[in-house]
């Protein structure tokens, strides 16, 4: 008569680069699940908007000073730029501020991917936007006053740029992938950054275009410029949508290491997946939880032992094995 019974393991850890909270006693666990380097990219973020804000107040106060609409005009297209910059900042704030608010089951870490996906939105609708008003402009001209426009073109690279270098850091960190995969990444810190290269974009294609007009007289050139910046715009935007979706609607973080993890357990431990959910807890985080059944009697630690020691990323592991001698 076969023998059945079920064993338990649950477990999970986290790598950070803050103060962890209090701990509750050895039975229990906080789930603090951020990306490394979250204090870093928080004050990256915290600052660039700081210099896109001071920016922008300059060039509105220059622009009224000198009753420039141009000036004007991109101060308060800056401005849109200081949000989605702050938007990043913020995120990181209330992930870092709600790391141990039990309301959160498995912590806090997708603020970022919640901001990031607010961010693309918004990025895609500026691209729509920029896309109908170029068309009207290629299909109704309207006088350009190519000098200052071309100063103001320069100037919103200049920023972007500045901006670009603070955040680079960041970005590059939080973009590291641990054994092949690319779920370390940091939406959020992508999302701040896609905003500043595609303002940064759209500015080098203005300025060719402006240079154009201004000195060749071919005025189709702006128009022409901004919808190749809105088609770059969307496509950067339609990937940041889709990648901080997945992760907020708690997709299969990963489905290469979703069969790693089957290989492992029915490969090399010989048992069967009865069951098997992977997804994404914040940047560099994953969650699992595992059903198996086994003909031999493995202890569930035994087995979440193997999976961290294969894969250290799995910051929570629940693993449930019911041995049954008579299965197969």
């Amino acid at each position: 008569m076969a023998h059945d019974h079920t064993l338990h393991s649950h477990d999970h850890d986290h790598g950070h680069d803050h103060d962890p909270p209090h701990s509750h006693g050895i039975w229990t666990r906080d789930h603090v699940f951020l990306g490394a380097g979250h204090s870093r990219a928080e004050s990256r973020a915290r600052a660039a908007a700081i210099v896109t804000a001071v920016f922008m107040v300059v060039e509105i106060g220059f622009g009224l000073y000198y009753r420039s609409m141009a000036l004007l005009a991109d101060g308060v297209h800056m401005a849109t730029h200081v949000g989605a910059l702050g938007l990043a900042a913020g995120a990181y704030w209330l992930a870092r501020r709600n790391i141990g608010n039990a309301r959160f089951s498995f912590g806090s870490g997708k603020f970022g991917d919640l901001a990031a996906f607010a961010s693309a939105i918004v990025l895609g609708i500026t691209a729509l936007l920029v896309a109908v008003e170029s068309a009207q402009r290629l299909i109704t001209p309207t006088d350009v006053r190519y000098g200052d426009a071309l100063l103001i073109a320069v100037i919103g690279l200049a920023v972007n740029l500045i901006s670009a270098l603070i955040l680079k850091d960041s970005h590059d960190h939080g973009h590291g992938h641990e054994h092949g995969h690319s779920h370390g990444h940091d939406n959020n810190m992508r999302a701040a950054y896609v905003h500043v290269l595609a303002d940064a974009a759209t500015s080098v294609l203005a300025i060719v275009a402006l240079a154009g007009a201004y000195y060749g007289g071919w005025g189709f050139l702006d128009p022409i410029a901004a919808l190749v910046g809105a088609a770059v715009i969307a496509s950067w935007s339609y990937g940041l949508i889709k990648d901080s979706a997945m992760v907020l609607l708690d997709a299969d973080a990963d489905p290469e290491l979703s069969n790693e993890i089957r290989s492992l357990l029915t490969g090399e431990m010989g048992a069967r997946v009865a069951d098997l959910h992977l997804w994404r807890l914040g940047p560099g985080h994953q969650g699992l939880i595992v059903s198996l059944v086994s003909p031999d009697p493995v202890s569930a630690e035994t087995v979440k032992q193997a999976l961290r020691a294969r894969h250290p990323d799995l910051s929570h592991v629940t693993v449930e094995v019911a041995v049954c001698t008579d299965c197969t």
